[in-house]
């Protein structure tokens, strides 16, 4: 008799509760342990940026934050530290299908899924930008999907802004960000 080590989307969501902070990647679980206080307040200040771009801009769409169910296929189902759409039909009790930009703020736990596996699903799913941010670095990537997959479209260290190519006119300091780090 064989026994079924993977999981489907919906076996997932039977099994664990909404409030888990765990993925399914593959159909292989992943446990997230709790956020650093200094991951939460960059993934605090960034939302909020962001939301007040979109509400100040009038830019059409929502954003979110973890722990917020993505479904992107029966396999995978992740939880992005950040997400926005600009279709609001995706969003149900989760969000299904592919949101237009992804922030993850990485953490020693989450850096090789962060920078290898989320990105490489990102990219193959078709999320037109995806911002990697590296508190203990005071780093922000911001990649743009072309033709050619990810490539590099801004990024700062320490000092200096990044900006959203999806998000027209949003651009964010990175003194503000990891000023009280």
């Amino acid at each position: 008799m064989q026994v079924k080590t993977k999981l489907t989307a919906e076996e997932f969501f039977g099994i664990y509760p909404e409030e888990s902070r765990i993925e399914l990647i593959e159909g292989e679980v992943y446990e997230m342990p709790a956020p650093s206080v200094n991951h939460q307040r960059v993934l605090f200040y960034l939302s909020r940026s962001i939301h007040e771009h979109l509400s100040a801009s009038k830019v059409k769409g929502e954003v979110f934050i973890a722990p917020v169910d993505v479904v992107f296929s029966e396999e995978i189902v992740l939880q992005p530290d950040i997400v926005y759409l600009s279709d609001l039909s995706k969003v149900k009790d989760r969000i299904y299908g592919v949101p237009d930009l992804v922030v993850e703020v990485a953490s020693p736990s989450t850096l090789k899924r962060d920078i290898t596996d989320k990105m490489k699903i990102y990219e193959k799913y078709g999320v037109k930008e995806y911002w990697i941010v590296f508190p203990s670095e005071k780093t922000i990537l911001v990649y743009q999907l072309t033709e050619n997959g990810y490539e590099l479209f801004s990024s700062a260290i320490e000092k200096g802004k990044v900006r959203s190519k999806i998000l027209e006119g949003f651009e964010i300091n990175l003194e503000e960000v990891f000023g009280g780090l």
